[in-house]
């Protein structure tokens, strides 16, 4: 099995090779015993040896038997476990508001949990969640077993950023595909994985391997890398890299790929129509390759593929699960659930139902955003099917050896303090300082030219209108044009500008020579097309995804500078000024954007 090691001690290690099947089981079985006899002699009291924390391990264990070690040690902690606690291991749960809840403290100090999800609403204070994820953190360490959580969280960079208040705002994975830098990639996971572990979270929903198939999406867009398949693969695995290095568990999503729809599996279950054949050159390859990477952990989405697995969410097929990423794939780490509250994945049912289908299909941990009360219908349906169905009770014990093996492997570190942030040092620490200087120039070396060439700078002979859904955006257009008159009309609707803001930006364009629009969506695209119509000199700073002033020769300029952030903004509009080249190229197929 190939491993893509990391020791919280000392970094990232490399890909290591852990031989032949038969030598790594004889070596696992005698770790077993190395592990299992200090708890044999502790006789009724073994549950006291706190097995996830001894230093049993032995110090001079090399980086190739380390994971061999930990599947060990994580098979004798689950044998030692009774029920409640290994249904706990394998739910990652939610919660409301920016305290750590009382009721949710204690189920952890109860009973343990496997994890915690930080959302948005979680995390506009940064102090503030430091405080909750250290309550949380010292209530599963204080608990008998003393297993500590996974405090995960969506840090994709750019668009998806989970965690704001004082965290960097970063240009996102296709700026990266603009540079097609796997430095970029790499520096990107570790500046923003290491602002995570400064809040005392330990795993990240990132990076994101969908392709940008459908680049118009809403949904996915800018948050690819690419449409193609191989430079999504290479940046993703060196985004993984990056994260490891600082500490953080990367998981990359959403397996086996969401990005041929436009549909959002949060409101619906997307059907995605395309053969095998296209299925696993495009959509699988940048999994497979990260497998093959030793990418600790995957997300199954909520997505179906009728002629690959029939009518079923990916998350919830054992065929998908089991069959293609365990089996074919080869895949012996960490698979959890998107959100199970989301309609993709219910698609009509009841939320017990699909908690036991996702088990079934082979997920190891439950995503839930809302956590479920400590002694409900959900936890008492779960547990009851625990307990009545043998299968069901073995599939648990292998996710719960699975969630301890990447436990112990990845967090272990040098003590259990580690793990618990200060949140008087939040101030100093975020924004991460070095990563600031790195986004601000990764979103000037990223700015690409849209089409085949651009009319530079951009310079009207007359009066310049600045349009957009952000005031930063024309508050900095004016720093470069500062005789221009300002224009502010809505994000959304996404599609369709709002009649009324049309017919007052064609107001404002009387006497103007030029126009520079801000374009976030179709509808932003709407008011660069009708300057154009008016005779006024256009140029278009694209923020989110290109495709939607891609065909559009009749533009002065358009500029991809895929994010809203102010040094993205920024960027965009110094190349227009004319005080900075733009070097990237826009990372999807010529036939797209030409």
């Amino acid at each position: 099995m190939r491993l893509l090691s990391i020791s919280m001690r000392s970094g990232v290690q490399p890909i290591v090779e852990t031989g032949g099947s038969r030598p790594r089981l004889l070596i696992t079985f005698l770790l077993m015993l190395l592990i299992a006899l200090p708890a044999m002699g502790q006789g009724g009291s073994a549950r006291a040896a706190d097995l996830f924390w001894d230093k049993a391990e032995p110090a001079y264990l090399p980086d190739t038997l380390r994971m061999s070690w930990a599947e060990a040690r994580a098979q004798v902690i689950v044998a030692q476990m009774d029920d409640e606690e290994l249904l706990s291991q394998i739910l990652m749960l939610g919660y409301p508001g920016s305290k750590a809840p009382a009721e949710l403290l204690e189920w952890i100090a109860r009973r343990g949990l496997g994890g915690i999800k930080v959302f948005g609403r979680n995390a506009e204070d940064s102090v503030a969640l430091a405080k909750a994820t250290a309550e949380f953190q010292g209530a599963a360490l204080g608990q008998e077993l003393s297993i500590p959580l996974f405090v995960a969280t969506d840090q994709e960079g750019g668009w998806i950023r989970h965690v704001k208040g004082k965290s960097s705002e970063s240009p996102g994975n296709m700026a990266i595909g603009a540079t097609a830098s796997t430095k970029d990639a790499y520096l990107t996971g570790f500046y923003l994985g290491r602002e995570l572990r400064a809040l005392g979270i330990s795993m990240n929903f990132a990076p994101v391997l969908d392709l940008a198939t459908v680049p118009e999406s809403s949904i996915i867009g800018p948050r690819a890398f690419s449409d193609d398949p191989a430079l999504a693969a290479r940046l993703g695995i060196a985004w993984a890299r990056g994260s490891m290095a600082a500490g953080v568990i990367p998981t990359v999503k959403h397996f086996p790929g969401h990005g041929a729809t436009a549909l959002d599996s949060h409101g619906i279950l997307p059907k995605i129509e395309i053969d095998k054949s296209t299925f696993l050159r495009r959509e699988l390859y940048p999994f497979e390759q990260a497998v093959r990477a030793g990418i600790p952990a995957v997300m199954s989405g909520h997505l179906a593929f009728p002629s690959i697995s029939g009518e079923e969410p990916a998350s919830l097929s054992r065929g998908m699960i089991e069959g293609l990423l365990r089996e074919r794939l080869g895949f012996k780490g960490l698979v959890i659930t998107d959100d199970l509250y989301m309609e993709g994945a219910l698609d009509g049912a009841g939320i017990l139902e699909t908690c036991l289908k996702a088990i079934r299909a082979g997920n190891d941990m439950l995503l839930l955003s809302s956590a479920p009360a400590e002694d409900g219908a959900l936890w008492k349906g779960l547990l009851t099917a625990l307990r009545n169905d043998e299968r069901l009770r073995k599939t648990v014990e292998v996710a719960v050896r699975r969630i301890l093996t990447l436990k112990l492997a990845y967090l272990r570190g040098i003590d259990r303090e580690s793990l618990i942030p200060d949140p008087a040092e939040v101030e100093r620490l975020l924004p991460d300082a070095e990563g600031q200087v790195f986004f601000a120039d990764l979103a000037r070396r990223s700015a690409s030219i849209i089409g085949r060439q651009a009319e530079l700078p951009f310079a009207p002979q007359g009066l310049v209108l600045i349009a957009a859904p952000f005031g930063e955006f024309i508050a900095l257009g004016k720093e470069r044009y500062p005789t221009a008159r300002g224009f502010t009309f809505s994000f959304r609707p996404e599609h369709e500008a709002k009649p009324e803001e049309l017919e007052a930006f064609k107001k404002a364009l009387s006497g103007c020579a030029g126009a520079i629009v801000c374009v976030a969506n179709r509808a932003g695209m709407q008011f660069a097309t009708l300057a154009h119509e008016r005779g006024v000199d256009v140029a278009i700073v694209s923020v989110l995804s290109p495709i939607h002033a891609a065909h559009s020769p009749w533009s002065k300029a358009a500029i991809a500078v895929y994010h809203y952030a102010p040094a993205c903004l920024e960027a965009g509009l110094d190349v227009l000024a004319g005080s900075l080249k733009p070097s990237g190229r826009v990372p999807l197929a010529d036939h797209l954007i030409r």
